[in-house]
């Protein structure tokens, strides 16, 4: 017999949550028997034997038959099932959203072009010399933690290590960004255009390049005070609805428009010579400004889990 999680199986676990059924069911796994037998064995009047008989007969547990005999026709019980299997209702497959977290170092760029003003330093030194885009090729630029031009690009590539049971929902790239003026000036404008593998996420105008005196929280001490000190943390987020800053859409490109499932992908930051503001562009990285983290993208996916079907069997 198979029966379930249900009102439908409500009588079989009524049936057997009884000792005295129980042991009914004892007895007859040795011989069918009739309602007088059964009541001399389990010590019970007849008519209460009776109420016993018809709720294992109703649960199909057994069956009763009329039999002839001495003194007229008995009830006889026999026991019809030998095992009970429950069947449990099935899992609902569970949805889990996680993410995968890759943090970039600013001096990690694959390809770059700038023009000056411009140049890059770490958590230590300046690399090479001010205004010279050959500093940008020094083999130290991997150390970079902040770096500046004012107009060109730099590209990253990264990494992306979704798997084929992850379901991409969302991308968040997180950076600390400003634009970039000779030393400092917090009104300086600049339209810093971002792309993601050869598709045109959006731009955003960056108010100033921030300094004046109030340096930035994790700004090494050694670095001077009249250039640029710290930027703002922007979030850049790309989902099914389209791509955002700071929760302000600033275009249509969805998540499904920019090739997510790539195997790598490639992040550039430009300031194009044909922008209506050509303000430039400094990056802060760990050690640097007033956010100490690098460029970090978030890849939010849902993990969906196989249902699964239990069993128990009596």
């Amino acid at each position: 017999m198979k029966i379930d999680i249900s009102l439908h199986s409500l009588p079989v676990y009524e049936a057997l949550a009884s000792s005295v059924r129980i042991g009914m069911i004892q007895q007859l796994t040795q011989k069918p028997m009739n309602v007088k037998e059964l009541a001399e064995a389990m010590n019970l009047s007849s008519a209460i034997m009776t109420m016993h008989v018809k709720k294992l007969e109703r649960a199909s547990i057994i069956k009763t038959s009329m039999q002839p005999g001495k003194g007229g026709a008995k009830k006889v019980c026999t026991l019809v099932t030998d095992s009970i299997e429950i069947l449990f209702p099935t899992k609902v497959a569970s949805v889990i959203r996680e993410c995968h977290v890759t943090e970039v170092s600013v001096g990690h760029y694959t390809d770059f072009e700038v023009a000056p003003t411009c140049g890059l330093a770490s958590t230590v030194k300046v690399i090479g010399m001010f205004d010279e885009p050959r500093a940008f090729l020094e083999p130290e630029r991997v150390n970079a933690k902040v770096l500046w031009f004012g107009q060109g690009f730099v590209e990253y590539r990264l990494a992306n290590y979704l798997m084929k049971n992850e379901e991409p929902t969302e991308l968040e790239i997180t950076m600390e960004i400003s634009s970039e003026a000779p030393f400092a000036n917090d009104n300086w404008p600049s339209d810093i255009t971002f792309t993601l593998n050869d598709i045109k996420l959006g731009s955003w105008t960056s108010p100033g390049d921030f300094g004046g005196g109030n340096r930035g929280r994790y700004t090494p001490d050694w670095w001077w005070n009249e250039i640029n000190q710290y930027g703002i943390l922007k979030m850049l987020k790309i989902n099914e609805e389209g791509t955002f800053i700071d929760g302000t859409r600033i275009s249509d490109v969805k998540l499904s428009d920019i090739h997510i499932d790539l195997k790598q992908w490639t992040f550039r930051i430009a300031v194009h010579e044909d922008a209506q503001n050509v303000g430039g562009v400094t990056l802060f990285g760990t050690g640097f400004g007033n956010y100490n983290q690098d460029i970090v993208f978030k890849l939010f996916y849902e993990k969906i889990t196989a249902p699964e079907t239990e069993g128990a069997s009596h």
